[in-house]
């Protein structure tokens, strides 16, 4: 975030957030949830969180083992609204592993050269090899939600991705691949919330983009291109898992618990893994808006 940009986030929460908006983030408490459509009104317990957090990053480095031993290849998608956690979950997902397996891939925005490609060609070679898992932090369905929603590509040109994007995520799955697709949803306030932190800490500033700041008002315009998303490709071989990220921690586990309960590595504990909170983690059904 550059210079000028300093403190836009704050003036957009003076002047221009929703009165309800607004009110919910000056009257919350130290761990209230902002959300009210929230199926809980308090944070997790550190104590817990830690207790269940600390069994799965057990189980993730038996998971890593078995598929280097065994070649498999994983791919994890992460996609949401801004400030819904992504990066912070798979932070949480690869600081035990192997980084020589675990690799993370933040892509920048195409060049001239990619622009003129077929639109996935980029996102090819950072599929995993045999032995690897490669997270995606965000991904080509940067198309469907956020190049809508500024205008970056032309109605013709998400027609065309949409017609690809299933068939395509099938060819993976169908080579071996196990595909796996997460979406972050935070509230709006939460979502603002955030930002506003981020835009006074001096370590987390560099997390908020242009694009952040000019999203802050399209609220309504990322939900309908989500909700289309969502829709045009989730699949029975190529699902969406919904987390709402309200709470950070309950997001952290149950993306873990969804990605180890699939997998039957050697050595598993189910009981350490145990089931995502359905309350939180679902199909596109429990989508919040």
């Amino acid at each position: 975030m550059t210079g000028s940009e300093t403190g836009s986030i704050e003036d957009y929460f003076r002047k221009n957030a929703p009165d309800d908006i607004r009110k919910a983030i000056k009257d919350a408490k130290k761990g209230d949830i902002l959300n009210p459509t929230y199926p809980y009104s308090e944070r997790m317990k550190g104590k817990d969180y830690n207790r269940q957090m600390d069994a799965l990053q057990i189980e993730l480095v038996k998971l890593q083992a078995w598929v280097k031993s065994t070649g498999q290849r994983v791919a994890i998608v992460f996609e949401g609204r801004d400030a819904a956690g992504k990066g912070g979950t798979i932070k949480r997902f690869r600081e035990n592993l192997n980084p020589r397996g675990a690799r993370n891939v933040a892509l920048s925005k195409p060049s001239d050269a990619e622009r003129s490609q077929w639109y996935f060609q980029r996102y090819i070679p950072h599929l995993p090899s045999a032995g690897e898992i490669v997270f995606f932090d965000r991904s080509w369905y940067n198309r469907g939600v956020v190049e809508n929603v500024f205008g970056f590509c032309t109605p013709e040109q998400r027609e065309r991705f949409f017609r690809q994007v299933m068939p395509l995520e099938h060819g993976f799955v169908n080579d071996g691949i196990h595909l796996f697709k997460f979406w972050l949803n935070v509230g709006r306030a939460e979502q603002l919330n955030r930002f506003l932190a981020r835009e006074t800490d001096p370590l987390k500033q560099w997390k908020l983009s242009p694009i952040d700041i000019a999203g802050l008002g399209k609220w309504d315009e990322y939900t309908a291109s989500i909700a289309e998303t969502l829709t045009r490709s989730h699949s029975e071989h190529c699902p969406w898992t919904i987390i709402r990220s309200d709470d950070k921690k309950r997001a952290r586990l149950a993306a873990i618990q969804t990605v180890l309960g699939a997998l039957e590595y050697d050595e598993k504990n189910a009981e350490a893994v145990g089931l995502p909170d359905p309350d939180i983690c679902g199909g596109p059904d429990i989508w919040d808006a």
